[in-house]
């Protein structure tokens, strides 16, 4: 059973989405709260698989809860919700180590396949805040889209083949036991090439690795992920 907590300020918003959660059998709520400060509290009392966080909520935020929640209680996965014009936060939401993003009017499936994905140790990227987060950094001056593609593909070239074979399925949402499968090798193999992936990148944790290969236009169509 994958325990999770929902936080969110909009009790709407919270009621739609352990709604789509109870549709599976496999997830359990077992704790809401309506700010950040709760949302720590009730991690820490019920160390749930994952947590599902409103990227902004009065108080202490989403993105504070979640780096919080990352020190403190770190097998608890952190899956942030967001909307459109959030994308600075979306930013800083994957600098503090959250490992998913959704956006709030997307498909309810997707909210269950992302939960599966973190609580399983993947990093999960709505493709919708994938293209956002990759188009946001070219408009900020972090360079153009054109020349980030380029960079990010430079920076993939550095990788083994097999290396960058691990890449594309981690920013498809696979975890380290789905890429094993996917590979044919045992788990503890990927776990080793994604601490080599994350060295060579230069990056912290799956979701910007994630973000690197998304960039680099090397994910796999998703009907062609197991």
């Amino acid at each position: 059973m994958i325990r999770v907590l929902i936080a969110d300020d909009e009790p709407m918003i919270r009621a739609g989405v352990r709604s789509v959660l109870a549709t599976d059998p496999d997830i359990e709520v077992v704790a809401e709260a309506a700010d950040g400060h709760d949302a720590v509290e009730l991690v820490r009392r019920h160390r749930p698989a994952v947590a599902v966080l409103d990227i902004r909520m009065p108080g202490v935020s989403g993105i504070d809860a979640a780096a919080e929640i990352r020190a403190t209680v770190p097998r608890t996965g952190v899956i942030m919700l967001t909307t459109f014009g959030e994308d600075d936060y979306i930013l800083e939401a994957l600098g503090g180590g959250a490992a998913g993003f959704l956006v709030k009017s997307g498909e309810p499936e997707e909210l269950i396949t992302a939960v599966r994905a973190v609580a399983e140790g993947a990093a999960y990227l709505s493709p919708r805040i994938a293209a956002r987060v990759v188009a946001h950094l070219a408009a900020t001056g972090a360079g153009t889209l054109a020349g980030r593609r380029s960079t990010a593909r430079r920076r993939v070239a550095a990788l083994t083949a097999r290396e960058t074979e691990v890449l594309a399925l981690l920013g498809g949402g696979l975890s380290n036991g789905q890429i094993a499968r996917r590979l044919h090798v045992v788990e503890g193999t990927v776990k080793a090439h994604v601490s080599s992936i994350l060295a060579r990148l230069g990056v912290d944790n799956r979701a910007a690795a994630a973000v690197v290969a998304h960039e680099a236009g090397i994910i796999p169509p998703r009907s062609a992920q197991p």
